[in-house]
Parts: C-alpha cells; sequence; structure tokens
C-alpha cells in the first residue's frame, strides 16, 4: 500500500426512517466533484443506518426508562453502576448500554443499534453496485469504549465486500519468524481511522477509503469473524 486517502463526504441531509443512503451519498459526493470507483471502501455510521431503518424510539428523558432500552436490547447484563450498563446484545457485541444512543437525535427519542448491520451492508453496497457499476466494500461503523482503556473508538459493527480479519497466521515477519497468533481487525482499523475525519459534531456520516490493498477486499462478515465466540472468550 504506497498511499491511503481517507475522504468525508459532507453535506449529508438528515436522515429519517425510509430515506436511501446511497441517494444520500450520492448525491453528496457529485456536490464534492467525487465519483465512487472499483475498490473504494464506504464507511456508514450507524446511526444514519438506524434511523433510516426506523431504529429509533421514543424516549422519556428518564434514567428509568434508559436502563429499561438498555435491558431490552440486551441478551446479558455483564456489569451495573448506577444507570450504566455492559451488555451484550443480540448481535454478540459487548458494549456500554447495548449502544443505545441519546446524541445526534430528534428530542424524547433514542436511537438503538441496526438490527443486522452485516445484512444492511450488503444491502448497500449491492445497491452501489446496482446504480453505479463499481464493485466497492462497506463498513458500518459505531463507537465503543475500550476495556482497561481510557477515551472511545470507532469499531465497525457490519460489513461487506471486505476481509473483515486479515490473518497473517503462518507468514513469516520481517526477520523471516513465523507468526502463529496474528489476525489484524481491518474492518475495525478502518472504522478507527474514519472517525478521525468524521468527527461527533459535524454531520459526517460517510467517508470513502481509497488505496487499501486489493488482499484487503473479498467475503467475510463482522458477526462471523470478528466478534469472538464465547468458547473462544477467556473472560467470559
Amino acid at each position: 500500500m504506497k498511499e491511503l486517502r481517507i475522504i468525508p463526504v459532507h453535506g449529508v441531509a438528515m436522515v429519517h426512517e425510509g430515506d436511501d443512503l446511497v441517494t444520500f451519498l450520492l448525491d453528496a459526493l457529485g456536490e464534492q466533484d467525487e465519483t465512487l470507483a472499483d475498490h473504494d471502501l464506504v464507511v456508514v455510521t450507524s446511526k444514519v443506518v438506524s434511523k433510516s431503518e426506523g431504529r429509533v424510539v421514543p424516549y422519556d428523558g428518564t434514567e428509568e426508562h434508559k436502563v429499561a432500552l438498555v435491558e431490552a436490547e440486551s441478551v446479558r447484563v455483564l456489569r451495573r453502576r448506577g444507570a450504566l450498563r455492559i451488555t451484550e446484545t443480540a448481535h454478540g457485541f459487548v458494549n456500554a448500554n447495548a449502544g443505545v444512543d441519546l446524541s445526534n437525535t430528534d428530542a424524547g427519542t433514542a436511537v438503538l443499534l441496526p438490527k443486522d448491520p452485516d445484512r444492511s451492508a450488503r444491502r448497500f453496497r449491492n445497491e452501489v453496485a446496482r446504480r453505479c457499476g463499481v464493485d466497492i466494500a462497506v463498513v458500518i461503523t459505531d463507537t465503543f469504549g475500550r476495556v482497561w482503556r481510557n477515551g472511545v473508538t470507532d469499531v465497525a459493527l457490519g460489513s461487506a465486500g471486505l476481509r473483515p480479519v486479515l490473518d497473517l497466521r503462518g507468514t513469516t515477519d520481517a526477520n523471516g519468524r513465523m507468526l502463529d497468533a496474528t489476525e489484524v481487525a481491518i474492518a475495525d482499523e478502518i472504522a478507527g481511522a474514519a472517525n478521525l475525519v468524521l468527527g461527533k459534531d459535524q454531520g459526517t456520516p460517510f467517508a470513502i477509503f481509497r488505496g487499501l490493498d486489493d488482499s484487503y477486499f473479498g467475503e467475510g462478515s463482522v458477526k462471523q469473524h470478528i466478534v469472538r465466540s464465547p468458547s473462544d472468550d477467556l473472560f467470559r
């Protein structure tokens, strides 16, 4: 990989249930005199995916209601502190408050995570291919905290057209030593990098990655390749 560009897509209108995200992306790209090309990768924030898919629910502003929403979105609660919950969602994600989001949404509402982010990514990718005739990859992202580390970063919730994990086991490092455990979370690295240009206060839900190595593209999903199974997790 010689050069990698990350292009924020500005000027996207407020998203509501039923809105066509591909149209929003293509219209905004047109305003920037940009077009999509083969092996571009489109990052889409989960917030706009959820809004377009109707994953917005009433919220009365109380801690009790927030906890009820969080626990309804959880299959397991790992920790409790006040109104904070660390939970496991039906997707297999372990995160704070099941991803229930109160930011950048209308007053009196909360946004839930997409039901199936991998499927949402596939639909987005297929629609771009149908309209534009280009083969792209898609990563849907959200902001997570990290165990034992301060600060948040974006991670991948869903993907399509991308190998979410690059398996380097069986290859050698720069010194010729065999790698026996190295699997690189490409989708999460892309999500974190995209967040540098998206920003939380700019209303910029799309970014384009251009220049990714061809080896990153292929079949896979976040649920299948990134979410660790309980049998392999030392912390469950």
